[in-house]
């Protein structure tokens, strides 16, 4: 029993919670589309909220909702992204392609 614990011991156990590949497919059911569009822009403020405290950018979201709403959604504030679009919008041309990312 002894020479059990001292195995048990010196293992390092790691369990990790490894998540399923989600399929991407349209969503059919409307309330369905509505709750997963709510968690995924909360998830997407909270990635912002973490890339701009972890790296010390500046970060926005323009969202526009799946209802066709003519109202973007806008993080963290209207007024700061439109600040931040301002800032953007006055680097010189050189710098600003060169903070742009193509995928």
């Amino acid at each position: 029993m002894d020479l059990t614990l001292k195995c048990m011991e010196t293992k390092k156990f790691q369990f990790s919670m490894a998540r399923k590949r989600v399929k991407l497919a349209y969503i059919i059911d409307a309330a369905a589309r509505k709750a997963a569009y709510r968690k995924i822009k909360k998830g997407l403020a909270k990635k912002l909220s973490e890339l701009t405290t972890l790296c010390g950018t500046e970060t926005c979201a323009v969202i526009y909702s799946p209802t066709c709403d003519y109202q973007p959604e806008v993080w963290p504030s209207a007024a700061g992204a439109q600040h931040l679009f301002s800032e953007f919008k006055a680097l010189p041309d050189i710098e600003r392609s060169s903070r742009m990312v193509n995928s």
